[in-house]
C-alpha cells in the first residue's frame, strides 16, 4: 500500500511530533525565503502545511510573525513549532525510473547550475499528493550536491526550469527575479484569433482566494501587481492563436487569468480555460494544458550572458502541426 492510499488514522499513527527548533540563518542562507528555509528544516511534509503553519503565525523570525516570503538576513532567530512529519524509514526515495528521466531531462549543466526541460506531468516538488517530484529525483541521484529549485513550473507545465547548484548562486539568481532581470518566455495556444497585436496585459492578481476550497487566482485591483507581454506567433484563423508570452512578474497562474481576462483562454486548461475549446483541442490530440516555458535568459552580476532555449515538445508540436495543416487546406478551398 503507498503512503497516499493509507487512510488519515493510520497515516497519523506513522507520524512523528518534533520538538521545537531553534535556528540562526547562516550567512549562506541570507536571502533564502522563509518557506524555503522553513521546509528544506522540515523535510518530508508538503508545502501546503509549510504554508499553513508559517500563516498561523507559528513560525516566528526574531520573535515576529513573518509571511511565506520573507528575506531573511544573516544571524536572524527563527523558531520552528512541533509539526508532524513521517519518520525518515517511511519516506522512501523517488523510483529509479523517475531519477533516469529527470537525468535525461537536463539540457544545460555548468558549476552553477542545471537546466532541464522538464516534462509535462510531473511536479516541481513533492507534496499536494505527491510523494516525489524533480527536486526530490535530483537530490537522489546526486546525493553529494547542494541542490535548490531557483523557481517553480505548474505540474502540467512543460519547459525550461533552473536549479542552483548553491546557496550563493540560489540568492543571486532570486535577486535577479526580484530586480526584473530575468527573463523568463513561454509558449502558449490561446483559444480564438488575437487581433491585440503585441500586448502588455497589466491586471493585478489576488492569489489567496478560494472557490470551493480550492485555490483560485482572480483579476481584482486588490490583487499584486501583474505584468505580462503576449506577442503572437502564428495564427490558425478563428481556432486558436500561438503566442510567446513575456512573464515581468511571476504570480500563480499568471499567463492563465492574463489569458482568460484578454478573452483568449488557454488550450486546454481546464481550471480557467473554455469546455468548448479544449473539446476541440482534445479531438487534435491536446491532452494537457498547451503551456510550454520555451526560454530563460539573464545577465550574471560580474559579467556574462546566460540563455537557453527548448523547443515545443513532441506532443505539442503535433497539435500545431495538426491546426497548420487544417488552416492551409481552408484557405485553398
Amino acid at each position: 500500500m503507498s503512503y497516499a492510499e493509507v487512510d488519515v488514522s493510520e497515516q497519523q499513527s506513522a507520524e512523528i511530533r518534533t520538538e521545537v527548533q531553534h535556528f540562526e540563518v547562516s550567512a549562506d542562507e541570507a536571502g533564502q525565503r522563509l518557506d524555503n528555509f522553513v521546509h528544506k528544516r522540515l523535510g518530508d511534509i508538503p508545502r501546503s502545511r509549510v504554508y499553513r503553519v508559517i500563516r498561523k503565525g507559528e513560525v516566528r523570525v526574531n520573535g515576529h510573525r513573518a509571511g511565506p516570503d520573507t528575506r531573511l538576513q544573516a544571524h536572524d532567530k527563527i523558531r520552528i513549532p512541533p509539526v508532524r512529519i513521517r519518520p525518515p524509514e517511511e519516506v522512501g526515495t523517488p523510483s529509479a525510473s523517475l531519477q533516469e528521466t529527470i537525468e535525461k531531462a537536463i539540457v544545460f549543466e555548468d558549476d552553477k547550475l542545471l537546466v532541464l526541460d522538464k516534462p509535462s506531468g510531473i511536479a516541481v516538488h513533492g507534496g499536494s499528493g505527491v510523494s516525489f517530484g524533480v527536486i526530490e529525483a535530483l537530490r537522489a541521484a546526486r546525493p553529494d550536491q547542494p541542490l535548490e529549485l531557483a523557481h517553480r513550473l505548474d505540474r502540467d507545465t512543460s519547459g525550461c526550469l533552473i536549479i542552483a547548484r548553491s546557496t550563493a548562486v540560489l540568492r543571486t539568481v532570486h535577486a535577479l527575479l526580484r530586480e526584473g532581470a530575468f527573463e523568463k518566455k513561454y509558449l502558449t495556444l490561446l483559444g480564438g484569433q488575437w487581433d491585440l497585436g503585441k500586448k502588455r496585459i497589466d491586471v493585478p492578481l489576488r492569489t489567496d482566494t478560494r472557490v470551493s476550497g480550492e485555490r483560485t487566482v482572480k483579476a481584482d485591483a486588490s490583487g499584486k501587481p501583474s505584468v505580462s507581454e503576449f506577442r503572437p506567433v502564428q495564427f490558425f484563423g478563428k481556432r486558436g492563436t500561438l503566442m510567446e508570452v513575456n512573464l515581468l512578474t511571476g504570480r500563480t497562474h499568471q499567463i492563465r487569468v492574463h489569458a482568460q481576462h484578454a478573452g483568449h483562454p488557454v488550450a486546454g486548461d481546464e481550471k480557467y480555460g473554455d469546455d468548448g475549446l479544449n473539446e476541440e483541442m482534445k479531438a487534435l490530440g491536446l491532452n494537457r494544458m498547451f503551456l510550454h516555458a520555451h526560454s530563460v535568459s539573464f545577465e550574471w552580476p560580474k559579467g556574462g550572458q546566460f540563455s537557453v532555449n527548448t523547443p515545443l515538445p513532441p506532443d505539442l508540436a503535433a497539435v500545431i502541426d495538426r491546426l497548420d495543416d487544417a488552416s492551409r487546406r481552408r484557405s485553398k478551398r
